[in-house]
């Protein structure tokens, strides 16, 4: 979490200036949902938004986390979309787009890894037909979006 936090602090003069701190905050909260006192329904996105939710955090911040990184293809692997789709909105923004590049261009470890290697090391992680492969395999295109339009905002607004 601290190394994709720090590249969405890096992230952040991409995104609009209202959004830096909650792009940041989402970035050190995206994967909360592993802790093992909030495990509920096994699927860490959902379980960590709520948990955010309980905690007082706002509605948006627990969206971001709840949909971070195409979360809603794993959510309907494991058979919990109706529930992640009602209980929080997934939305398509800078600060959305942000959070996915910074999840999904850093390896477990806190690699700097490109989008694809970082697809090719969670299916040699997880196997050809693992839960989390198969959403991988659907969920590309949409991630790839997502990356795409951080990169090409970062290419309009060099440092």
């Amino acid at each position: 979490m601290q190394a994709v936090a720090r590249k969405a602090s890096s992230l952040a003069m991409f995104v609009p200036r209202p959004e830096r701190d909650l792009l940041i905050a989402a970035a050190w909260l995206h994967d909360i949902g592993y802790a093992p006192d909030l495990v509920d329904t096994g699927f860490h996105s959902l379980d960590g938004a709520r948990w955010l939710l309980r905690q007082g955090f706002g509605i948006r911040l627990s969206s971001l986390v709840a949909h971070h990184s195409c979360a809603s293809y794993e959510a309907d692997e494991r058979g919990l979309g109706s529930a992640l789709a009602a209980e929080f909105d997934r939305e398509e923004s800078p600060t959305s787009d942000a959070l996915w590049y910074a999840d999904m261009t850093t390896g477990p470890d806190g690699q700097n890894f490109s989008a694809t290697q970082r697809l090719a090391e969670i299916r040699f992680r997880y196997g050809p037909d693992d839960l989390v492969t198969r959403f991988w395999r659907k969920a590309e295109p949409e991630l790839m979006k997502a990356i795409q339009r951080t990169e090409e905002r970062m290419a309009a607004q060099p440092i």
